[in-house]
């Protein structure tokens, strides 16, 4: 820690719970009381029941939970080999192309998602790019989304690679290829992880863009929900936003266990 007295440290703890506790812990806590709760007309929540997770855990509720399990691996998975092959092509590039090259895949996170989402239903919404109505259109806006973020990440962990791996592999006459195989990839395994886990849990709770194309069949749980809430079940719907905060939160616990492997490799 950058404060070497005992005084300050207090100081730091202090005003780190005064801002975390409103704004992180406390939204989160009353959402998870009200999971628990049949009705709130006081200052706490009253009647405790577990009826409301009974139905978050089966059904539909459990469809859309694999629904954006799915969703989000596949769309995390995708952007991790577009947004790294981006960031390895940029850093063959000079200043200039790269700058151009990392503000292309900033864009659709600078403008709001429901234009990306928009976006994507005019632009494969007619042949022969025909995916309106089907899962791939949702899958394809998340991936764009979230593309930016592995993109940025693993270009910064390029910038910070030392050289000399590379050139040392090239000296003992490594072809490019086998460099970024057995030299780049690996070096670049934790930043990998690291971004794989950052556009699954932004995937999971994506809303937006869902809302405007999401088919029938394939309903993310974000979406239900919206759903629950906006019909005034909002103890249901805080049951079904402990559920999908608890299985991003396990996904992310089990890619931090494998980035910490990583790291140590």
């Amino acid at each position: 820690m950058l404060v070497h007295t005992a005084r300050g440290r207090r100081t730091a703890w202090a005003v780190f719970a005064l801002l975390f506790t409103p704004l992180f812990a406390l939204p989160l806590l009353v959402v998870l009381a009200a999971s628990f709760a049949t009705n709130w007309s006081g200052a706490l929540p009253s009647g405790p029941t577990a009826a409301h997770y009974a139905t978050a855990v089966r059904g539909e509720p459990l469809q859309a939970l694999a629904t954006s399990l799915v969703t989000a691996a596949t769309a995390s998975l995708l952007a991790l080999v577009v947004g790294a092959w981006a960031a390895l092509a940029a850093d063959a590039l000079g200043r200039r192309g790269r700058r151009v090259l990392d503000a292309l895949f900033v864009l659709p996170v600078a403008v709001p998602s429901v234009a990306v989402g928009l976006a994507v239903l005019v632009a494969y919404s007619q042949p022969p790019f025909l995916l309106n109505g089907t899962r791939w259109i949702v899958i394809l806006a998340h991936t764009v989304l979230v593309t930016a973020f592995a993109h940025q990440s693993v270009g910064a962990a390029l910038r910070r690679l030392d050289p000399a791996y590379e050139q040392a592999a090239a000296s003992l006459g490594a072809r490019p290829l086998h460099v970024l195989r057995r030299v780049k990839l690996p070096l670049l395994l934790p930043s990998l992880n690291a971004a794989a886990g950052l556009c699954f849990a932004l995937s999971m709770g994506e809303l937006s863009a869902t809302m405007m194309l999401y088919p029938p069949d394939w309903l993310p749980l974000p979406v239900l929900v919206f759903t629950a809430t906006d019909r005034g079940s909002l103890f249901t719907g805080s049951a079904l936003a402990v559920v999908l905060m608890a299985a991003t939160l396990l996904v992310l616990l089990a890619l931090s266990r494998l980035r910490t492997r990583a790291a140590h490799r």
